[in-house]
């Protein structure tokens, strides 16, 4: 059985306040963007193993042990005693890029195991577990934009559509440390509340939303600065940081010519279509 996990951008992204635990308060749209990885499942009928991964495509850093697919099948195999399987996993989403694919691939083995196996587990019983694996992996259970707050694990589905608008996606090859990132940020809450400026006209965006993370990583990779720059020259309607970056995404309109030997130098483009 195969399935096909998807990225997200963050469309605005504000940090209110930090809690007393450290981390911060934030308030952020999730949308679904279809670039996306494979992910197939078998049953594995050799060996005493209960699992094997096999990665191919773009690079996953890390022990096998520390992949969210991994994690999600141990989740659920602690209660259900799931068969040993076989995972082929094909990674197309960048990793670090902001792009949330470590925690769509771990979401959509969830969906995957469940329907398998016929777990019978609801989507609320599937965002529960997926929550276990990550703040934003439960977004994508439902897969379906959301407005995001708490640390970005509180869920209310809103209504926006940007079916036909066009999407270039760039990730240069820049390393932002999350941690880092969080640290140069003043929490605050924005003039017009993000809930608010979603429901506004998209040529309105560029005025009022932003990414409260551009401000602390622009100054230390002004080429990602740039990118968003270019993006906006080339046309986008509205242009961003997605996350705390590397990721720099610009919307276009439907029938807009999209730049196609721009970036090119870049580690990664993606050009799509949003559904």
């Amino acid at each position: 059985m195969i399935t096909f996990p998807n990225a997200k951008i963050n469309l605005g992204l504000n940090i209110v306040e930090k809690r007393p635990d450290g981390y911060h308060n934030l308030e952020t749209v999730f949308y679904p963007v279809p670039l996306e990885d494979a992910l197939e499942v078998n049953i594995l009928h050799e060996g005493n193993e209960k699992f094997q991964l096999h990665q191919a495509g773009l690079e996953i850093e890390g022990e096998v042990e520390n992949n969210l697919v991994v994690k999600a099948y141990k989740l659920l195999d602690e209660e259900f005693n799931l068969p040993p399987v076989d995972i082929h996993l094909f990674k197309h989403i960048p990793s670090g890029a902001g792009l949330g694919g470590g925690s769509s691939d771990a979401a959509y083995m969830l969906k995957l195991l469940n329907e398998k196996f016929t777990l019978g587990l609801t989507d609320e019983s599937l965002e529960e577990y997926a929550a276990k694996l990550g703040a934003d992996c439960a977004f994508f259970i439902r897969n379906a934009p959301t407005y995001a707050e708490g640390i970005g694990n509180v869920f209310s589905p809103i209504s926006l559509s940007l079916k036909g608008y066009q999407i270039v996606l760039v990730k240069p090859d820049i390393f932002v440390s999350t941690r880092e990132a969080f640290a140069k940020i003043k929490p605050h809450r924005q003039e017009m509340p993000l809930k608010e400026i979603v429901k506004r006209s998209i040529k309105e965006w560029k005025e009022w939303m932003i990414n409260d993370f551009e401000e602390s990583v622009f100054p230390q990779f002004p080429s990602i600065r740039e990118i968003k720059e270019e993006l906006y020259e080339q046309g986008a309607i509205y242009a961003a940081m997605t996350g705390s970056g590397s990721s720099v995404f610009g919307l276009f309109e439907p029938n807009a010519i999209l730049p196609s030997n721009t970036f090119e130098e870049k580690t990664f483009i993606y050009r799509g279509i949003l559904k």
